[in-house]
């Protein structure tokens, strides 16, 4: 199975310092209160090392780096399964 990942914010721990979306203004922008909204698509590749120097520089550590797994085309959910006919 492919995975993909993706950045997510822990809004508890975020105190708005701003610093990701100045690291990362691509993925990452600041609300009319200075709170990080992240994109929750999946990070391209050429933004990989970025998005690392970004959670690593998070002072609160809210900045998590998620690996999603992508399932393959034609598979319905996991757990779930087509009735046979």
């Amino acid at each position: 199975m492919r995975v993909e990942h993706h950045l997510q914010l822990d809004p508890v721990a975020c105190d708005g310092f701003g610093h990701c979306a100045e690291l990362l203004p691509e993925l990452i922008r600041l609300d009319e209160w200075g709170y990080p909204v992240v994109d929750d698509g999946p990070i391209p590749p050429e933004l990989a090392d970025l998005v690392a120097q970004a959670v690593r520089a998070c002072p609160r550590k809210a900045l998590l780096l998620r690996r999603r797994p992508v399932p393959r085309a034609g598979v319905e959910s996991a757990g779930r399964r087509r009735p046979r006919r």
